[in-house]
């Protein structure tokens, strides 16, 4: 992949651990946090070795979607069933892992990718109101912990974070233990509020690291995300980029539907992907009113 990236001149920030794991490997063990750890190291090494430039690394993806899915049973369990445990485990494995990475190339950059979300109460009762606001505040929790400012005894620290990655879908505005909010709703929050409300609690560069929407939804959601970065950018955030995830459509994870997002199509029989004209047409768009295709 290395060799792949550098044929086509395409600057790559490595994933090193989404979601999946050594079968041999107990994720919830200290065991994990070493094998992981020593991964790391050997990965930045040989990207070092084979490129002569450090690595952008994405050290865990998302980890709170992913100790989320884990407590509730959607990815497989992991360690003892305490409501925070596996969270607080991968956090613990980041540091472990990116002080090995540093010892293995001190240059080396760590970019992250976390879910940007809004929960709404579903009535006005101040009960519902302070649960719906606790678990929108947990959105934070992963970068807090990573950062040192809650937990110290984690190991977390300011320098452990280069750039802040947000994850931003259609889905991701939902009622407490309800369904999802409806873009133009009175209860969905401008994704620029959303950004400024993070950089001005983190004062760190941010990028998007995933968005996207599928089918004929694409391009208008490619427009509304750009437009809320400009508004934000606007607003003082920090903000240098806009990641499509994917690039390419995928096989649905629930269900293996055909999900066609991104700027290529479903793979053809004869091993071929089609453009899909709309979402091209709406991205070099967009890289006009940014100003991009003069760089």
């Amino acid at each position: 992949m290395i060799e792949a990236a550098g044929r086509a001149g395409v600057q790559v920030i490595w994933d090193i651990f989404h979601y999946g794991s050594p079968d041999h490997l107990n994720r919830g063990s200290e065991g994990m946090i070493e094998s992981y750890a020593s991964f790391a190291a050997e990965a930045v090494r040989l990207h070092r070795a084979m490129t002569g430039k450090a690595a952008l690394v994405c050290p865990i993806n998302e980890i709170s979607f992913f100790a989320w899915a884990v407590e509730v049973g959607y990815f497989p369990p992991a360690g003892p069933k305490r409501k925070g445990w596996f969270k607080r485990h991968l956090v613990k494995a980041a540091v472990q892992g990116i002080r090995a990475m540093r010892e293995a190339d001190p240059e080396c950059r760590f970019i992250w990718a976390e879910p940007l979300i809004h929960v709404a109460p579903r009535d006005r009762s101040r009960p519902e109101i302070r649960r719906a606001e606790n678990v929108r505040l947990g959105q934070f929790e992963a970068y807090d912990m990573l950062m040192g400012r809650v937990e110290p005894q984690l190991g977390g620290s300011e320098d452990l974070i280069d750039v802040i990655g947000l994850n931003f879908y259609p889905h991701n505005q939902w009622y407490l233990h309800g369904p999802t909010i409806p873009m133009g709703h009175h209860e969905y929050r401008a994704m620029s509020e959303m950004l400024v409300e993070v950089a001005r609690r983190y004062s760190k560069p941010i990028y998007i690291a995933e968005t996207g929407a599928e089918g004929s939804g694409g391009p208008a959601w490619l427009h509304y995300v750009c437009d809320e970065v400009r508004a934000a950018i606007g607003e003082g955030a920090a903000i240098d980029g806009i990641c499509l995830y994917p690039v390419t459509a995928y096989p649905g994870w629930d269900n293996s539907r055909h999900a066609e997002v991104g700027l290529f199509s479903v793979i053809h029989g004869d091993g071929s992907r089609r453009l899909r004209q709309a979402m091209a047409e709406e991205l070099a768009r967009q890289r006009r009113l940014f100003n991009l295709d003069s760089r």
